[in-house]
């Protein structure tokens, strides 16, 4: 190619990228075309159940470019399997970041995992976008402003149960099962500081387990024969299918109170036996995909539309696939309120700038809002009960207000 040539071909390359509103100062990750985004999740592992968050994400992305991706760019999603193990999360995210060159993080999932990456990604000043946890520390603006959560927070959530005992179990004993770590602690002590001074005289027995361990049965003999009659169960799906059948198999009949992270129909309810998961309350912010009164709803029409084209393999039974759908909703909200400035900084900008942002599988009056001192963009839960076919919501709205223990 001749001076010339190579002069004129680099001047229409300029063009192009300057029509796209791309700079070639940007930061890693995106150009005139493209907006590359890395993720780590459980696809195999004592946590695999959640796979289906990280496919139905990698669908949704596939009709947001059929659509033609955000502002002319296309999403490239990579995925990687982390086995919900942190010493391999931060091996994934290693790669994602220093070889991948993503422009961000996106869900990575489990609190123990992030917790694993927590201070590389801020120390990296990557973002460290709505991660699929509900610790209450992700929420900390100033100690790590590279890192949001997404999902009402654990301490919330034990506060709701708490209230709920408070007023309608008055004689509670209560036993609690609870993973051994971030995940578990969080939700205990939201659920004690719900207690306040009656916490010491209603809890009767607490009992942890490992994630890596293989059956949580001998805890829930030692819950039964403490003589709880409140279960309040803080586990992923694989220990909440095993709590709720050993409960059945052994005659023990508690109040039994699940942790919203399992509360899935198609996942957890009907592997662990409908009839003994009746009663179960749990808490919700999505409309889950079992409950009738949701099929005209066009949020959920469009959501079964979304389930036949692009993820057919999916379980339209499992509200873990409406979060799917629901979660990269927001994301593409804040992509699309950066405009064509794509620098790290301001995506996190626009994440701390969310308001009111309604979503069509949320449910009424569910909302996000963010702020540069509020980095919890869902506050809200409302209680429902599993009646043996459905989960009937009961109640009103519960509203965190931004108050969170830290």
């Amino acid at each position: 190619m001749s001076p010339r040539s190579r002069a004129l071909a680099l001047v229409v390359t300029l063009c192009l990228a300057l029509a796209h509103g791309f700079s070639y100062a940007a930061d890693p990750g995106v150009t005139a075309t493209e907006i590359k985004i890395g993720n780590t999740n459980p696809y195999s592992g004592p946590a695999s159940v959640y796979g289906t968050i990280g496919k139905g994400i990698a669908a949704y992305f596939k009709k947001v470019n059929d659509e033609g991706g955000i502002n002319g760019r296309k999403i490239n999603f990579i995925t990687l399997d982390d086995g919900y193990s942190p010493p391999k999360t931060v091996e994934m995210v290693r790669r994602l970041v220093e070889q991948e060159q993503v422009l961000f993080l996106f869900q990575t999932l489990g609190t123990p995992t992030n917790t694993a990456i927590w201070k590389y990604m801020n120390d990296q000043q990557v973002p460290h976008l709505f991660v699929a946890t509900g610790a209450t520390k992700w929420g900390d603006p100033k100690g790590h402003p590279w890192t949001m959560g997404w999902q009402p927070t654990y301490q919330t959530e034990g506060q709701i149960y708490a209230q709920y005992v408070l007023k309608n179990l008055p004689d509670a004993r209560i036993g609690i099962l609870y993973q051994n770590d971030d995940y578990g602690k969080d939700y205990v002590k939201g659920f004690k500081d719900g207690l306040g001074d009656a916490a010491k005289k209603m809890i009767v027995m607490e009992q942890t387990h490992e994630v890596t361990d293989p059956t949580i049965e001998s805890q829930i003999v030692n819950l039964k024969n403490s003589g709880a009659n409140v279960f309040f169960n803080v586990t992923i799906p694989k220990f909440a299918v095993q709590a709720i059948k050993k409960a059945r198999d052994i005659g023990w009949k508690p109040v039994h109170l699940l942790n919203n992270v399992s509360n899935s129909v198609g996942t957890v309810l009907k592997p662990a036996g409908i009839d003994a998961s009746k009663d179960i309350i749990s808490t919700f912010y999505l409309k889950d995909p079992t409950d009738p009164q949701w099929k005209n709803d066009k949020g959920f029409k469009d959501w079964s539309a979304f389930m036949q084209k692009y993820y057919p393999d999916g379980n339209t039974a499992d509200l873990f696939n409406v979060y799917a759908y629901t979660v990269p909703q927001t994301l593409v909200h804040v992509l699309k309120q950066c405009g064509n400035d794509l620098s790290r900084a301001n995506i996190m900008r626009q994440a701390a700038n969310i308001k009111d942002l309604a979503l069509p599988m949320f449910l009424p009056g569910i909302k996000v809002n963010t702020s540069p001192t509020d980095f919890y963009p869902i506050e809200q839960l409302q209680l429902a009960r599993f009646d043996g076919e459905r989960w009937v919501l009961f109640g009103e709205i519960f509203d965190a207000g931004g108050k969170h223990g830290m």
